[in-house]
């Protein structure tokens, strides 16, 4: 039957397009409406960070700089005076006693007493340490007993010579008796005075039996008991004595610095020498330079100085490292200023001048320091100068002096101008 060609025909699933889903005009309205409300938080936090910034640099919290456009900077101030400062030269030292005993035995023998104690200060002569001197008692007896002996016996050699000459001024005896005579006499002499030597040397090895402190000082530790044995060979300490008063501390200085300490003591002029401790905080005894080494250290082109203290109090002690500052010159009628005024830019020194109620930039160049003052150039005495603040400071500000001590945080700024 002939199809009719009037209808179209079928099409299959495959080439079928899908409907588009149908469009919520509720939905399109709420995606709208989250949008509006992000876009409205956005906005209103760039406003908020606007205004802060807007506050922030009315009430002068930008940092940096701040003179004249930020309001009058608030500091301290100081001012120059016109006196004396000191030229020191500081240094490493150690404390060295003038003398220091290391006693040992010059005899072979047991210990029968240590009379010190521990830490004792003794004068020269103190009886330290005795050894047995029986033995060498002994010993000096029999030399004794030989000289006595030939004592005796140049005693009957020389009464024999004087009978000899007698008999030969008259002729009884021949020349040649009397001559030996005389020689037996120079003999028996030379015999006595060895036998004189030997009791001497006796004498002394009793005397080592018995050690007395040939300085007066602090003794150390004790390093033998009784009942040790001893010998003469010294290998072995038996007691160490140092010196304590007066005492010297030996410290270096460059060999630069040896043209402003030598012509001084040429001219015998005393030297003060001030000895800190190890933090260089607290001073521990005042004396005097005594002298220099005759030579320079040529590994460190340094040379070795020797300074005496009296050390009444003991303050020093043997060996300690202290921190030397010797006095080698007293500049007079200097301008001098507190060390913190003092701000640096590189290589170049400057302090802010106040006059009126603006600070000024001024250069100057800084010379010796001493404690926390140092002398400079470049402004005078009686100028006032700003001692704080150095962050807000810069040459034009004004300024507000004030009257209170500013917190350290606001009295330390930077160096740079």
């Amino acid at each position: 039957m002939p199809a009719d060609s009037s209808e179209h025909p079928t099409i299959g699933p495959d080439h079928q397009l899908l409907a588009p889903p149908p469009t919520s005009s509720r939905s399109r309205i709420v995606r709208v409406i989250v949008w509006i409300v992000l876009l409205l938080i956005f906005a209103a936090g760039f406003l908020l960070v606007l205004r802060h910034h807007d506050e922030t640099t009315k009430s002068g919290g930008g940092g940096g700089r701040r003179g004249a456009a930020g309001g009058p900077v608030t500091l301290t101030t100081a001012t120059a005076t016109k006196g004396n400062i000191g030229v020191y030269l500081d240094a490493i030292g150690t404390v060295t006693p003038v003398y220091t005993a290391s006693i040992t035995s010059q005899v072979t023998g047991p210990v029968i007493a240590v009379h010190f104690i521990e830490g004792q200060i003794v004068s020269k002569g103190t009886p330290l340490i005795d050894i047995d001197p029986r033995p060498y008692q002994a010993t000096l007896m029999q030399a004794q007993g030989v000289l006595e002996r030939d004592q005796a016996l140049l005693a009957q050699a020389t009464m024999d010579r004087d009978r000899y000459r007698e008999a030969w001024a008259r002729n009884a005896i021949p020349k040649q008796t009397l001559d030996d005579q005389e020689k037996l006499v120079l003999q028996d002499a030379g015999t006595v005075k060895n036998d004189q030597g030997t009791v001497a040397y006796d004498q002394v090895q009793l005397g080592y039996c018995h050690i007395t402190a040939p300085i007066a000082g602090r003794v150390g530790l004790r390093l033998v008991d009784p009942g040790n044995v001893v010998q003469a060979s010294g290998t072995v300490t038996l007691a160490v004595i140092t010196q304590l008063q007066p005492i010297t501390v030996i410290f270096t200085l460059p060999e630069d610095n040896l043209g402003q300490v030598q012509p001084r003591l040429r001219e015998r002029t005393r030297l003060p020498v001030d000895a800190y401790d190890r933090a260089a905080m607290k001073k521990v005894a005042s004396g005097s330079l005594l002298t220099l080494d005759n030579q320079i250290d040529t590994t460190t082109g340094t040379v070795k100085a020797r300074a005496s203290f009296d050390n009444r109090d003991g303050a020093l002690f043997p060996n300690e490292f202290v921190n030397t500052r010797l006095l080698v010159n007293t500049l007079q009628g200097a301008t001098i200023i507190p060390s913190s005024a003092i701000q640096h830019n590189g290589a170049v020194s400057f302090v802010y001048v106040i006059e009126g109620d603006t600070a000024h930039q001024r250069n100057v160049t800084p010379g010796v320091t001493e404690g926390n003052n140092t002398e400079v150039t470049g402004i005078n005495p009686g100028d006032v100068v700003a001692d704080s603040s150095f962050d807000k400071l810069q040459d034009g500000a004004k300024i507000v002096v004030s009257k209170q001590p500013l917190p350290p945080s606001r009295r330390i700024g930077s160096n740079a101008p």
